[in-house]
């Protein structure tokens, strides 16, 4: 039977709006190659179409003087990259854990929208000649923004490659002055019950902390990120500000990042507090070194050229012994995990 439709008046202006037909058929074609569409697939966690949202960003991004979700960013490409393919953006926007909007991976795609990132405050304090409230501004220097493809490991044996968007760690931390008292910085994630559904479990002693030895901090590798895909990161990666330990398992990183905390003696971590035979303080990838539900040997990729279905041998220290190896010298890493 044949269709016949009367076209909108409009139609000519209208039809220079509309996403080209060959970009909209590349989209699926991805999407379907990743493992996302089709029997079994697992689109309902990821947001079905995220540029409407980026362009509202964009409006809207000096309110709280930093760039909203969504914003372009503007960064300088870094000598810090992988050969891998970077993970597609939407199983990246989609595919992650933020248990403040809950345990399922399709809680904070679902839920982050409720958290409100703007204005945004972060508290130094401890042992620090710099304490006080400093605004997101005032921490990044939005000028000397760096694109750092790392890989990224979560303990749970998965996998992706990120192109990350901020400034070393070392640098912030210099800039906060700590003091020679200072042996470890901790990190604190905001924490709104009435923003963020997933605080209603006991899952975690919140508020959600993390930390390391000041060393580690002040290595080359650490970033803090407010961006990734060349935008400023969506609230369900851990807008306006996260940490990046691409050597690390991924809930070392803290997410939407409210209090930075220097210290004289090693912090309480959330995992750490919860299961100390399953998650160490330092918490480096090690092939060698099993969890209880998860080998660690090796890991399945997500969102790169196999889909869901491509697993890649896991390495010491996630490939990045080169780096952060001396960091570790003379320790036992089966026994400081």
């Amino acid at each position: 039977m044949e269709l016949k439709f009367r076209r909108n008046p409009d139609y000519q202006s209208l039809r220079e709006e509309m996403t080209p037909e060959h970009m909209f058929m590349d989209r699926r074609h991805i999407l379907t190659a990743a493992g996302f569409l089709g029997a079994g697939s697992i689109l309902g966690a990821l947001p079905a179409c995220s540029e409407p949202q980026q362009t509202t960003a964009k409006v809207s991004a000096a309110a709280g003087g930093h760039p909203a979700p969504g914003a372009a960013l503007k960064a300088k490409k870094a000598a810090y990259t992988v050969a891998d393919q970077s993970t597609i953006e939407d199983a990246f926007r989609g595919y992650c854990n933020f248990y403040e909007f809950g345990t399922n991976k399709s809680d904070p795609p679902r839920y982050a929208d409720m958290m409100k990132v703007s204005p945004w405050e972060v508290t130094v304090e401890g042992e620090t000649d710099a304490p006080g409230k400093y605004a997101l501004k005032d921490l990044i220097d939005y000028s000397k923004l760096e694109e750092r493809v790392y890989r990224h490991r979560c303990v749970e044996a998965w996998s992706m490659v990120v192109p990350w968007i901020g400034v070393p760690m070392a640098g912030v931390i210099t800039k906060l002055k700590p003091k020679s008292t200072a042996k470890f910085v901790q990190f604190e994630t905001y924490m709104n019950r009435k923003e963020m559904p997933g605080l209603g479990r006991p899952v975690l002693r919140w508020p959600y902390t993390e930390g390391l030895r000041l060393d580690e901090a002040m290595n080359e590798l650490p970033l803090f990120a407010v961006g990734a895909y060349g935008k400023a990161l969506a609230k369900q990666n851990g807008a306006p500000l996260r940490t990046v330990l691409p050597w690390k398992y991924g809930y070392k990183a803290t997410k939407s990042i409210v209090k930075i905390r220097f210290l004289a003696d090693q912090p309480a971590t959330a995992w750490n507090k919860a299961n100390a035979n399953e998650y160490g303080f330092y918490s480096n990838v090690n092939p060698e070194a099993p969890h209880p539900r998860w080998s660690q040997a090796s890991e399945r990729v997500i969102g790169g050229k196999g889909g869901f279905n491509e697993r890649r041998n896991t390495e010491i220290f996630n490939g990045y012994a080169k780096q952060v190896a001396a960091l570790y010298a003379g320790m036992d890493l089966q026994v400081n995990r």
